[in-house]
């Protein structure tokens, strides 16, 4: 197909025994398109374009009535440790979390059931931006107990990792919820320059993933690892996030955003992860 489709672009082609002949700028447009293949090339007929923006995707995409940062934490855990790990993390966060000096909540805290073994996963909420952040850091590093919890922590740990997040302005704003609950921290890592197709098609999307109130959060990162989207689900056991996640294909219009944000992704990442003691999210 894509080799008929070229036969018609130039009138001025003139086809001989030794190939397509023409002038210089055709002739570049004929060899770049053969080194594609022929179904990526009719795919990307397809494709729906953004129109340019003018603006950064943080301002497009996050909510404007508030200024909360959130900063999400995953720590590989030696295996032997994770027990000892799990007690630490409950003297210490729940004394953050209310402390009104620290202009922070710990929004949830889980160890990975399915998915990377022994690791535990923190999200935390800065109501006031990188300024907030900055005074939490300052005043943490001034706190005897934090320093101690972390000089516990680093001989337990085998990496850690984290990044800093907006939420989407079309995703509920985490809040506590009584359990007992499993959770689903769904990563995708999106192609470059891709972040405001995926809110438009998630901004409709969300209303067919509300029926049982499952959605928790949705978030793109700032800083870490750049092109990423975390959505949180909450489940009562894994079976209702089977039929959960069923029923949104009864909807119509469900399966055409599937269609379209499935080529936005260069790879993602399922996580089942159970509360781990003190979680606001249970």
């Amino acid at each position: 197909m894509a080799a008929r489709v070229l036969q018609r672009v130039g009138k001025g082609l003139k086809q001989t025994t030794n190939g397509l002949h023409t002038n210089g700028q055709v002739t570049v447009l004929v060899r770049s398109l053969s080194g594609f293949g022929e179904d990526s090339w009719i795919k990307s007929l397809f494709v729906r374009k953004v129109d340019p923006r003018k603006d950064a995707h943080s301002h497009l995409l996050a909510k404007k009535e508030d200024n909360n940062l959130y900063k999400i934490q995953f720590h590989n855990v030696k295996p032997e440790c994770l027990d000892d790990y799990n007690e630490l993390c409950a003297e210490i966060f729940p004394a953050i979390h209310a402390d009104p000096e620290y202009p922070c909540e710990l929004v949830g805290t889980w160890n990975t059931w399915y998915g990377e073994q022994d690791q535990a996963v923190h999200l935390w909420r800065y109501r006031g931006g990188y300024p907030a952040l900055t005074e939490v850091m300052s005043k943490l590093r001034q706190n005897k107990e934090f320093t101690d919890y972390r000089k516990e922590r680093g001989k337990m740990l085998l990496s850690r990792r984290n990044q800093l997040l907006l939420e989407f302005s079309f995703w509920n704003e985490p809040v506590p919820r009584p359990g007992p609950n499993i959770y689903e921290l769904r990563s995708y890592q999106l192609r470059p320059g891709t972040m405001i197709e995926w809110g438009n098609y998630w901004a409709r999307a969300i209303e067919f993933r509300q029926q049982n109130q499952e959605a928790v959060g949705g978030f793109f990162s700032q800083i870490g690892r750049l092109y990423t989207v975390h959505h949180l689900w909450a489940y009562k056991d894994l079976q209702s996030r089977e039929n959960t996640r069923n029923l949104a294909w009864q909807h119509d219009g469900w399966d055409e955003v599937v269609y379209y944000t499935v080529p936005l992704i260069q790879n993602m990442e399922s996580r089942i992860m159970i509360p781990m003691k003190n979680s606001p999210l249970k």
